[in-house]
């Protein structure tokens, strides 16, 4: 029984209640990456993902879903298939979009219990926060991981207790509501490290995405 390991842990009535549950993830990347392939592999079975981007040959030092093979392809099509040869009962849409104003709305249409947000786009974060305080689903939302070389400094937290976060800091000075700033993230304390561009080393995001997963499984399972 390809479960047979999570129900053994768990139960089968907590199996049965984590394969009820909708999920989106937004950001399929390295972080998002990894938030999929653990929720695919711990049972969840309703799964929508959105990503806009194609995969580049400079994503193959820290996102799972690439290879020297699909350079070019959408991420969302690939992970599609990705997940469904790990679980061919899933049930998951891909959508090859931007996330924005424009959009939201018929999105979330779709009635999700939890949102990932592994995204990096400031405007979408903030308006994946807006929302969840205005309508009935969770929000796990990925902060910054790049310049950063330790993933034991990564925690599940909220927005207004992040350090060392520029990205987590951004966000911060755009909003201005209070209670935005108890939203969940995860984040890292780590002190940033001086590089040219983004640079980043796969156990940084890896980690990142496995602590997203692990939030909403653990919400589902409390």
């Amino acid at each position: 029984m390809q479960f047979e390991r999570v129900i053994s842990l768990i139960g089968i009535d907590k199996f049965n209640l984590l394969s009820s549950k909708k999920i989106l993830i937004v950001g399929c990347g390295g972080v998002g990456g990894y938030a999929i392939e653990s929720l695919v592999r711990t049972g969840i079975k309703n799964i929508d993902i959105i990503d806009n981007d194609i995969i580049d040959i400079t994503n193959l030092n820290r996102q799972i879903i690439t290879n020297l093979n699909n350079i070019g392809l959408y991420k969302t099509e690939v992970l599609k298939k990705r997940a469904l040869s790990i679980n061919d009962k899933l049930n998951i849409n891909a959508y090859n979009i931007f996330l924005d104003k424009t959009n939201i709305d018929k999105i979330l249409s779709n009635k999700y219990d939890y949102i990932i947000d592994a995204c990096d786009t400031v405007q979408t974060k903030i308006l994946l926060m807006e929302y969840s305080l205005n309508n009935d689903f969770k929000l796990i939302s990925c902060m910054g991981t790049a310049k950063k070389l330790d993933p034991t400094k990564l925690t599940i937290t909220t927005l207004d207790k992040t350090s060392y976060d520029p990205l987590a800091k951004t966000i911060r000075k755009k909003i201005n509501k209070e209670n935005l700033k108890k939203i969940n993230v995860v984040s890292s304390c780590e002190k940033i490290i001086e590089c040219n561009n983004l640079g980043s080393l796969m156990f940084v995001p890896a980690t990142a995405g496995l602590l997203c997963a692990k939030y909403v499984i653990d919400d589902i399972l409390k």
